[in-house]
């Protein structure tokens, strides 16, 4: 006689927008086998930044459910990645429903939390140069060329030291948080000050940021094919530099095109520092 399968995991939530509807959240079948580490997942995923901060968004000033138009009924955890002891990537199917219709709007969530990319264009010779890594990127099933980027690591919120350690990591460039431009910073506040490249499945917000040097036709030279990433961790990762002035064409990651235009844009309303940094500094 086969064993009956144990009951799902479940938390109620009592959230401040809407007091008198606790907010059920769920494990589905694959989350809630009865061994306590996929318990402590579970557990984990309801106390981790990423779920506190959607929480939050939904509840915020401009969030879904601050007119009281929207309900949150249920929350499923559907899956739970762990980057070493805290948890990276989190995916749940939030049920939410019109107050007005009934109807349930669409809520499937991939959460992974804030991140940082940087537009580095390097002077030389009298041409911008605008440097890149190539990295495999499973789900696209390509190698991608892409701006220096990362997630943050913690609760911190240190978005600069993040931009700063990434490049150093993925580039090999060694930058100071003083000579960092925020891009996104100049975006009206309503927006929250970061891109959202995907908001129909994933909760990412970007900050965009800027470093602009001048530097040696040699230093070019040396960054073109350089091998970088943290090998341990399985990044394989090579730098490209390429002209600016053909950076729009020669890649469609959305990172580099998001900061092209908040670059340009920037720079058309004089809003950029008009100092460029002095040859070779701070990169090495």
């Amino acid at each position: 006689m086969s064993a009956e399968s144990p009951p799902p995991l479940t938390h109620s939530l009592v959230l401040p927008s809407q007091p008198s509807q606790p907010v059920q959240v769920v494990a589905a079948p694959g989350v809630s086998n009865s061994d306590f580490r996929r318990v402590f997942l579970y557990m984990s995923a309801i106390d981790s930044s990423l779920f506190k901060q959607w929480l939050k968004n939904l509840q915020s000033e401009t969030g879904i459910l601050a007119s009281g138009a929207f309900l949150l009924k249920r929350v499923l955890v559907q899956g739970v990645d762990m980057f070493g002891q805290r948890i990276g990537f989190l995916k749940f199917k939030a049920d939410i429903f019109c107050q007005q219709t009934g109807n349930k709007v669409p809520g499937i969530v991939f959460a992974r939390g804030p991140a940082v990319a940087v537009l580095i264009l390097l002077d030389s010779d009298g041409e911008t140069y605008a440097v890149l890594t190539e990295q495999v990127r499973v789900p696209t099933g390509r190698l991608v060329l892409e701006l220096p980027a990362g997630m943050l690591d913690d609760d911190k919120g240190d978005f600069v030291g993040t931009a700063v350690r990434e490049v150093e990591e993925e580039a090999g460039i060694h930058l100071n948080l003083e000579d960092m431009v925020d891009l996104t910073a100049l975006l009206d506040p309503s927006t929250g000050c970061r891109v959202i490249p995907s908001p129909g499945g994933c909760d990412e917000e970007i900050s965009v940021f800027l470093y602009r040097g001048y530097v040696d036709k040699e230093v070019i030279t040396q960054l073109q094919g350089k091998e970088t990433g943290l090998r341990d961790h399985g990044e394989l990762i090579k730098v490209r530099v390429v002209p600016y002035a053909k950076l729009w064409r020669m890649t469609a990651d959305a990172k580099v095109l998001m900061a092209i235009a908040l670059y340009e844009m920037a720079k058309k309303e004089g809003l950029l520092p008009s100092k460029i940094l002095s040859p070779n500094s701070s990169i090495y």
